[in-house]
């Protein structure tokens, strides 16, 4: 099993645009990779983030081998998706998670 996070942090007055973008798009792509065993796209709630807003998608992978081909290939078209449509008002930010012990 291999795992990525991946957070989205959103300013403030590009949250409801962004809400409805995961909604449909996000959601839509995650659903189509082939290679994600499984997935939890959420909503991140905080008491230490003071401005905009934070949503995450965990992605579980096989192995390391299909994470980072998501890595070479599936982010980078991800981030370009994101990025023409909010510039730099939603930044990505992928988080290797790499299990020691697990009870999944």
């Amino acid at each position: 099993m291999s795992i990525l996070s991946i957070t989205f942090h959103t300013i403030e007055n590009k949250i409801e645009e962004w809400d409805i973008y995961v909604e449909s798009d996000l959601h839509q792509m995650v659903e189509n990779l082939l290679d994600v065993e499984k997935y939890i796209l959420s909503e991140v709630r905080s008491d230490m983030l003071g401005e905009g807003k934070n949503t995450n998608l965990l992605l579980v992978f096989d192995n390391d081998d299909m994470r980072d081909q998501f890595m070479e290939s599936e982010l980078v078209n991800l981030e370009e998706r994101i990025n023409l449509k909010f510039g730099e008002y939603v930044m990505v930010f992928p988080t290797f998670l790499d299990p020691k012990k697990k009870r999944f």
